[in-house]
């Protein structure tokens, strides 16, 4: 049987095209966050601990066998919440400096007016950060967040490293579904406070797992055999009419659209 591996892919994503993943957090899913249309399904840990989940040589010795001609990019994401992995910044130097790839960094930003976190992400040359809601109300319906996490405490930590100027690329990831499409004026205008360098507009198109599986960190098409079911989607209307509002209000803004605008 071959030993399950911390690298997975590359995976095909519309935004990013060939994305090798990496998973520090590998034994479970694990993050501060347990959103409803998370393609891990329910979090199993809602934790906002960082640690050592994974160590860093285990890591380096699964990148090892990697054929790295079909790779665009190394994506830092996996079974939750990756700044809650303390080695990340190891891990990032290493596919820097000895792979010679582009390294992304998926996070929900509820880390990042630590210090320390942002420092670990320095060399990263995107990190990419969720941002469905503009309150804590529509924070605890989409997002589900650990306890202690407020929307202005993630709208900081973006702006901190914003200000920073490293990485090269901060951009925002936007889930919208019928649950926060009503506000979407709402969220523009929060977008426009943070002017970041890209909008990545998304739809969870990928279906929801009833249970956690190693695999469901992918695009479900390993061949492992996973109960799910379908959630409901903006429609293409909505879509571009969302879009429309977020390019008004962010004018000279990189906005990418999962139905293929922009």
């Amino acid at each position: 049987m071959t030993m399950a591996s911390t690298i997975y892919g590359p995976v095909k994503s519309w935004r990013f095209g060939n994305s090798l993943g990496v998973d520090l957090l590998f034994q479970t899913s694990i993050c501060s966050f347990d959103c409803i249309y998370c393609q891990l399904g329910r979090i199993q840990r809602v934790t906002s601990a960082q640690a050592v989940y994974v160590e860093t040589e285990r890591v380096l010795s699964d990148l090892m066998p990697v054929d790295w001609g079909g790779v665009d990019v190394v994506t830092f994401s996996g079974n939750g919440e990756p700044t809650l992995a303390l080695n990340i910044g190891d891990v990032i130097d290493a596919v820097k400096d000895h792979h010679k790839k582009p390294v992304m960094v998926l996070t929900n930003a509820t880390m990042l007016t630590d210090a320390a976190t942002r420092q670990r992400l320095a060399r990263a040359d995107t990190v990419a950060c969720k941002l469905d809601a503009w309150d804590d109300a529509m924070l605890a319906r989409m997002n589900r967040p650990v306890a202690g996490v407020t929307l202005e405490r993630i709208v900081e930590g973006i702006r901190l490293l914003k200000k920073e100027k490293f990485p090269q690329t901060v951009a925002l990831q936007c889930m919208l579904m019928p649950t926060n499409i009503g506000g979407i004026a709402r969220l523009a205008e929060l977008v426009a406070e943070l002017a970041p360098d890209e909008v990545q507009l998304n739809t969870p198109k990928r279906p929801y797992p009833r249970a956690w599986h190693l695999e469901n960190r992918g695009n479900h098409d390993r061949g492992v055999a996973v109960e799910t079911t379908t959630l409901r989607t903006i429609t293409l209307e909505d879509a571009r009419e969302a879009e429309h509002i977020l390019r008004a209000r962010n004018p000279g803004v990189r906005i990418l659209s999962v139905y293929g605008e922009g």
